[in-house]
Parts: structure tokens; C-alpha cells; sequence
């Protein structure tokens, strides 16, 4: 059997600590090491995580401020075009006055009772023509405004939809 000695002891021992703080700090350099690794590794995945959220931020404030460009593209066609349809109703309504104003005078100077019947029906025929007409160019032009108008809104819709349907870049 071996004999300690204080000294052999003093050994062990020595050895022994300097064998455990050896554990210890490689431990220690290992810990720090991953760390630094999932450290490194989040910032990494937040930055790029921030640089897609701000992306899509920057995204959808164009396609609001196209949207609103739209909208007030949109709003100067319509009122245009309202403005245009007023013009034809009061220019109708403007032929039409005369027209009536020419008849009733051709009328009052009618000679005979077969004149104003003739004068009457041919009044009440143009009238009717002129009537469905107008009537048609309204309709028409209406359609053509309503089209022009909802254009941009359109095109507007389309864009957004599509922007919207794109998945966030991985």
C-alpha cells in the first residue's frame, strides 16, 4: 500500500485543482462561445426580420399614397364628367325651350285649325325624337364617364391585390 505523505498530498491535490479549474474554464469558454453564437444568430434574425417589416411598411405606404392618387384621379374624371353631362342637359333643355317658344309663336299665327293640328304633331314628333336622342347621348355618355372614372380605382384594386397576395420574402 502506498504511503501519503503530506507532500504526495499537497500533490494530489494540486493536480486535482488545477485539473478542475481546467474543467472549469474550458466550460466557461464554451458557454461564452455559444452565447456569442446565439447571440450573433438573433441579432442576425431580428435585423433581417426588421429590415422585411420595414420593407412591407415601405410597401404599403406607396400603395396607399397610388391609392389616394387614384381616388383623387378618379374624383377629377367624375367631375368632369358631371360637369360635361350638366352642359348637355342645360343645352337641351336650352334647345328644347326654343323649340317651344318657336312653336307656340308659329301657333298664335296659325290661319287654320288643320295648321295647329300639323303644327302641334310636328312639334310633338321632333319633340319625342329629340327627346330619346338626348336621352341616348346621356346614357352613352354617362357610361363613358362612369368607365373613365372607375379606371384608376381599377387599376388601383388590381395593384393592391397583388401587392397584398405576395408572401413576406424569407
Amino acid at each position: 500500500m502506498t504511503k501519503f505523505t503530506p507532500k504526495s498530498l499537497e500533490t494530489v491535490t494540486a493536480q486535482a485543482k488545477e485539473q478542475y479549474e481546467g474543467f472549469v474554464k474550458a466550460g466557461q469558454e464554451q458557454t461564452v462561445k455559444q452565447f456569442e453564437q446565439t447571440a450573433t444568430a438573433a441579432k442576425e434574425q431580428f435585423e433581417k426580420t426588421t429590415a422585411q417589416l420595414l420593407k412591407s411598411y415601405e410597401d404599403l405606404q406607396a400603395t396607399s399614397k397610388a391609392n389616394v392618387e387614384a381616388l383623387v384621379e378618379s374624383s377629377a374624371i367624375a367631375a368632369k364628367g358631371a360637369e360635361d353631362l350638366s352642359r348637355e342637359v342645360v343645352a337641351y333643355g336650352q334647345s328644347a325651350l326654343d323649340k317651344s317658344i318657336t312653336t307656340g309663336k308659329a301657333l298664335l299665327t296659325a290661319k287654320s285649325l288643320q295648321e295647329v293640328v300639323e303644327l302641334q304633331n310636328s312639334f310633338l314628333k321632333s319633340s319625342f325624337d329629340a327627346f330619346v336622342s338626348e336621352a341616348t347621348r346621356i346614357q352613352e355618355l354617362s357610361v363613358k364617364v362612369t368607365n373613365d372614372a372607375l379606371a384608376p380605382l381599377s387599376a388601383r384594386v388590381n395593384a393592391t391585390v397583388e401587392t397584398l397576395s405576395k408572401p413576406l420574402a424569407a
